[in-house]
């Protein structure tokens, strides 16, 4: 959380968890008097946390991935009109907001202690894993070494990722529908099994009570991933 900028206390979330997994799955107990329903808040509050972190960091993730052709652009334009390379970024920094700004301050911040420049930039690689900043970090690194127009290969950099940015929002567009279907089929038998337990709570006991029942879920469960997992990999473009 720490290279998300998120100034919160670890140990606090994890006794949090620790007492939603206790509690809940009791509450649910005295609520319902159903095993099935106990037993999933017990695994949606195990795999809640992960999954959070997970969506908040992707979700940063992308916004710096969107917010970086705009930055190229500005820094392009700053060392056009005679600035150096941290005057640049400096001016960057104070336009561009979060997490774009908070990453490239804590760059130049790291700079001003005396930290190689190269050092900070794979410290800054290591925070940012996505492949339109290693481009920008190995475009500044071959720079250093043998020199050359920086402003231009930063605009054209900029430049390529924008019409990255367009090609991707285009295949997100087409395969929309082939997500949909894929969350709504494999959503569907889940669904369809909750409301026969209420309608027909005698009938569906067989499933949480007897061996060939639990067999039977474990395979639904299976075949459930994999369709999903097939039908996400097929629409899932790579530009």
């Amino acid at each position: 959380m720490s290279d998300m900028f998120m100034s919160v206390d670890p140990n606090q979330l994890f006794m949090l968890n620790l007492v939603a997994m206790v509690m809940l799955p009791i509450i649910t107990w005295f609520i319902t008097g159903d095993i099935p329903a106990t037993l999933t808040v017990l695994v949606i509050i195990i795999l809640l946390p992960a999954f959070i972190y997970r969506s908040i960091r992707n979700k940063r993730l992308k916004r710096f991935e969107l917010q970086l052709p705009d930055g190229l652009a500005m820094i392009s334009g700053a060392m056009r009109a005679g600035a150096s390379l941290n005057i640049a970024l400096e001016g960057m920094v104070k336009e561009q907001p979060a997490p774009l700004s908070q990453e490239f301050e804590l760059f130049l911040k790291e700079q001003r202690l005396g930290v190689e420049f190269e050092v900070s930039l794979k410290n800054m690689e290591q925070r940012i894993p996505i492949q339109d900043f290693n481009m920008l970090v190995t475009a500044l690194l071959i720079n250093r070494e043998v020199g050359g127009n920086l402003a231009e290969t930063m605009e054209t950099l900029g430049e390529t990722l924008r019409r990255k940015e367009m090609m991707e929002g285009k295949i997100q567009g087409l395969t929309a529908q082939g997500r949909l279907q894929g969350i709504v089929m494999t959503g569907l038998p889940i669904f369809l099994g909750f409301l026969l337990n209420f309608m027909e709570p005698e009938a569906m006991s067989k499933l949480w009570t007897t061996t060939i029942g639990w067999i039977v879920l474990t395979i639904i469960i299976i075949m459930e991933a994999i369709g999903y997992f097939i039908i996400n990999k097929i629409t899932s473009i790579d530009v």
